[in-house]
Order: structure tokens, then sequence, then C-alpha cells
């Protein structure tokens, strides 16, 4: 069927909006981690590796989406089910075989995440009966697969991905639902602030170390302690792990703080921070304007919350399979339908 030629005037313009606001926001933050690593024996590296997963991810995920959405969706699904597999305890290129740091299940739940939304926005791109009822199986079975390899969290997150994405099929009003995922990540982060400063009552910071442990809870108030030493330039890209006296102390750390808004302000400051929630919400913005169903949108903003909350109780984002599946999941439920763009006039 022809797609008026005003309709696809609009959303080509908010494709290029959503686009020029991506650029300058993850350009921002590979520019600010030069900024703040110049200097000082600061590596920026990792920071840049990141930028470009995500874009690189989220351009194949635009141009897959547009092209083959429900096999681009599966694929992606199946690739990181299979990551996680074939990865045994670690993550596949993150560190050597015979040694896996601390951080490993976080990445690996993050990815089972992925895996659980790319199959449901799969399944909400599908027309017919057949084809929504086989991704929604392989969503299920991404969540029994976490439990067998003994990650709760990964099952958990997986089930709610699932969960979400059956309620979104009768969503009619996106921004409210992006609003309240969008609630959901902050609320996160602010809890994990609160147990760093110790603002929390008593009953409720025991009850935080022993889910998270005390091990971690001490991280996070080193990360706090270094970003209000600088709270402008922070101490500076990957130095978090030689100026923590709790990492310095711990023999198989790995140099985070594992929480990705902590880490941020100890190494990036308050502009750091604000750079990474702007990264997020650029893409929930996205999802906000894309031509995409409800459903497809919903879940993968529902997706992307599942990761931002693993993020910040763990290291995932530091791993790249994680960034650059997120990148393609945004990607895939903001690119234009090729009805809408190859329509009559």
């Amino acid at each position: 069927m022809a797609v008026p030629a005003a309709e696809r005037g609009v959303v080509r313009e908010r494709g290029r909006t959503a686009d020029v606001v991506g650029v300058l926001v993850l350009g921002a933050c590979a520019v600010w981690a030069l900024l703040s690593a110049a200097g000082r024996e600061a590596r920026p590296e990792g920071i840049l590796l990141a930028v470009l997963a995500v874009s690189a991810g989220y351009a194949c995920g635009r141009i897959f989406g547009t092209l083959l959405p429900v096999a681009a969706a599966a694929t992606a699904s199946l690739a990181a089910l299979g990551l996680v597999l074939a990865s045994g305890p670690g993550v596949p290129g993150a560190a050597p075989a015979a040694s896996v740091p601390p951080g490993h299940a976080g990445a690996a739940a993050a990815l089972l995440v992925l895996a659980a939304g790319a199959a449901c926005c799969a399944a909400a791109a599908a027309g017919s009966a057949v084809g929504r009822l086989l991704p929604r199986l392989l969503a299920a079975a991404v969540a029994g697969v976490a439990l067998a390899l003994g990650s709760v969290v990964g099952c958990v997150a997986a089930l709610g991905v699932l969960l979400c994405s059956l309620v979104a099929v009768r969503a009619r009003r996106r921004g409210l639902g992006l609003a309240g995922l969008a609630l959901v990540t902050g609320l996160v982060v602010g809890a994990s602030w609160a147990v760093a400063e110790e603002a929390l009552p008593e009953g409720l910071t025991v009850f935080a170390e022993d889910v998270l442990t005390r091990h971690r809870v001490l991280l996070w108030r080193d990360a706090v302690a270094l970003a209000e030493e600088n709270p402008f330039l922070g101490a500076g890209p990957d130095r978090f792990g030689a100026l923590s006296p709790t990492s310095r102390e711990t023999s198989a750390a790995d140099g985070t703080p594992h929480s990705a808004p902590l880490q941020q302000a100890a190494e990036q400051g308050v502009p750091g921070v604000v750079l990474l929630g702007a990264a997020y919400g650029w893409l929930l913005w996205g999802l906000w304007r894309s031509p995409r169903p409800n459903a497809v949108v919903l879940t993968a903003g529902a997706t992307l919350t599942g990761l931002a909350v693993l993020a910040t109780v763990g290291n995932a984002l530091s791993f790249s399979p994680v960034t650059a599946g997120a990148g393609f999941l945004a990607g895939l439920a903001t690119a234009r339908s090729a009805a809408t763009d190859t329509g009559g006039p």
C-alpha cells in the first residue's frame, strides 16, 4: 500500500533529527573522555571503544531493521544466546580463558537480556500468529538457559522483558510507557547512589550489602570519594582501579566499581554522568519518535532499561558485545520500514 508523501516526509525528518542528536551525544561522550584524560596517565580507549561499538551496532540495526526486521531481530537473539553458551563462565574476547575476572556474570546476564529482547522484538514485528509464537518461545528458552547457567538475575530480567512485550501489544501510548521505564532507571541509579553515600537507614544498608556484597558497596563508596575530590574532570578514564583502596587490596579486582554511573562520576566527573544519562535518554527519545509499532518500541525500551539496571549495579557496559548489542537493538527498533520509504507518491 502506498504511503502518502507527507507522511513519509515526517518520518524521514524524525529519523534525521534523532540521528543528529545521537551523533552529538556520542561525539560529546568521546570528546569528554579525551578531555578528562588529558595531562594524566589515563586511558580513554575503553570509552572510545564503547562509543564506537554503540555507533556501529546502531547503524547496522538501522540497516537490517529496514530490510529484514523480523529475521534480523531473531538472528541477533540467537547470536547473543550463542555467545553466552560458547563463552562458558566468561565472555569471548574479554579476558584470557584461564582466568575469569569479576563482572563476567553481569555481562552474561546482559547478553541474555538482549537475546530475550531481540526475540520479543521479532515477535512484535511479525505478521502471522506462528511468526509471533516462535520468537516468544525463543525468549522463554533464553530465560530457561539463564536459569540453567545459574544466572538468576538474567532469568528474572529475561522473563521481565517477555512479560513487558506481552503487555506492550495492547499499549496505545508509548510515551507513557517509555517515561515509566526512564523512571525505573532513575530510581535504581538514585538507590545505588544512596547506598554509596550511606544515606539509607541502617536496615536497608545491611540488606543492600547482603544482596550486592560488602565488597561492591565499598567500591561504590570509593567511587563517590573520588568524585567528590574532583567533581568536574574526575580522576581520569580507567584510573579507578589504581586509586581505589578497596580495588588495590583485592587481588582479583578488575579495576571498576561495578556501576556505570558511579564509574563515570569517579573517572569523568559530573559531566561524564550527565553524558551517560544523555545517551540513555537519546535512545528512549529515538524510540518515542520511531515509526515502528508500539509493541516493538516498548519491548526495545524494556530491554534497554533492563540493561541500564544491570549496568547500574554491575559492569556490563565494559564489554563490547553488550554495548554493540544494545546499539543494534535500538537501531532495529527505530529503523524505518521499507513500506514507509518506498511507498508511492
